[in-house]
């Protein structure tokens, strides 16, 4: 598996990424979907990776930066044939290696809090996140699962 910058001028990764966006946006309540489209991701703050097997996209991740040292997990997507394979664990060690290189602080994320996430939450709780109170523009939502990591030795904030 190569980890690369994610291209949106290739249509395999634009559909996995309209993929990804409907199948969130399936599984969450009216007005707690988060999941950035498109247009969303080709911000100046956002990067954004592919992870590849050769010619086969098997995932995406992308890291928002939020300022004063604090980025978030935005995002997360693995193909469905090929789950269950440690490409989301590759994907989210190379968002938490990049966010520590970049001098960041503390990575934070929501994901949803329906039985559709929990693999998901189980993920993102074997890196080391915790969960938290809403950050950045969130607010409280009962749909929503907030959980932050401290990087380089920080303190865990919003416990």
């Amino acid at each position: 598996m190569v980890i690369t910058f994610g291209d949106f001028s290739d249509p395999r990764v634009v559909r996995m990424l309209d993929q990804h966006v409907a199948n969130a946006r399936a599984q969450t309540a009216p007005g707690s979907d988060h999941a950035l489209d498109l247009a969303g991701l080709q911000s100046a703050d956002i990067t954004v990776w592919t992870a590849w097997d050769g010619e086969t996209l098997l995932g995406m991740a992308a890291l928002k930066r939020l300022g004063g040292g604090h980025g978030e997990v935005k995002s997360m997507y693995t193909a469905p044939d090929v789950r269950r394979r440690g490409i989301a664990s590759a994907l989210l060690t190379h968002v938490i290696a990049f966010a520590t290189q970049q001098g960041l602080s503390r990575l934070s994320l929501e994901t949803g809090s329906w039985s559709y996430f929990a693999p998901a939450q189980a993920l993102y709780r074997r890196h080391g996140f915790v969960e938290c109170a809403p950050f950045g523009d969130y607010g409280e939502d009962p749909n929503s699962v907030f959980m932050t990591l401290p990087l380089s030795g920080a303190e865990p904030a919003n416990r």
